[in-house]
């Protein structure tokens, strides 16, 4: 099935653009399906874009993004500064970053934010995305919060139980600064990948999902 959806995808190789507005977003947000394209897809190229890299995180992004990306032979990771919920009133120079990335990388698939996530960076980096890159396919995911913003999403990549527990150990491994959270757990990311895979009845039971909102073929 994933390679049914890949039939929209103008380009090859793949090349994947992730976007997040905080280090962990992609991880949390995508992390299982960047690492089943990785293997189900020779010759992918990826582009890694964290936002919001601040108060001593960025390394913890910048390490934990080459652990996913550790088997593409064409792989970038950029950590940008911009403050954390300070994304609104910086928008034009969001926007710039947005216009830079356009010219410099013509992605065939965008993962980036669900457009009616209640956090403001967020759903800024989402209306942004799809502002700026007009004609691609776009992947909206979803990030578990206190806002409780879930919604029915309409795309779902079934993942393997290795690929599963692959993504939630680098998640808890590779970001200290956040376990003293209490939703930053292996549970909270096991518990959703479990929800999610009961909504395309996965066969491992692990899956993550999207919203897919314009496919054109």
């Amino acid at each position: 099935m994933l390679g049914l959806a890949l039939t929209a995808v103008p380009a090859r190789p793949l090349r994947i653009l992730c976007l997040g507005a905080h280090a962990d977003d992609i991880e949390i947000g995508c992390g299982g399906t960047v690492l089943r394209l990785l293997a189900d897809c020779p010759g992918v190229a990826v582009r890694w874009i964290v936002f919001s890299g601040d108060s001593g995180r960025k390394d913890e992004a910048q390490a934990t993004a080459s652990r996913f990306l550790s088997g593409c032979g064409d792989a970038a990771a950029e950590v940008l500064g911009f403050r954390d919920g300070y994304f609104p009133v910086e928008r034009a120079a969001i926007k710039n970053t947005f216009e830079r990335l356009k010219y410099e990388w013509d992605p065939s698939l965008i993962l980036t934010h669900f457009r009616d996530d209640h956090h403001q960076d967020h759903r800024l980096v989402s209306e942004l995305t799809w502002n700026t890159f007009r004609d691609h396919l776009i992947w909206e995911y979803e990030i578990p919060k206190y806002d409780g913003d879930y919604g029915n999403p309409n795309f779902f990549v079934p993942l393997s139980k290795d690929v599963a527990c692959r993504k939630t150990n680098t998640i808890v491994d590779g970001f200290p600064s956040q376990r003293t959270r209490p939703w930053f757990s292996a549970e909270t990311f096991l518990s959703l990948m479990r929800l999610r895979a009961i909504g395309c009845r996965a066969p491992e039971g692990f899956a993550e999902a999207f919203y897919c909102r314009k496919v054109v073929i």
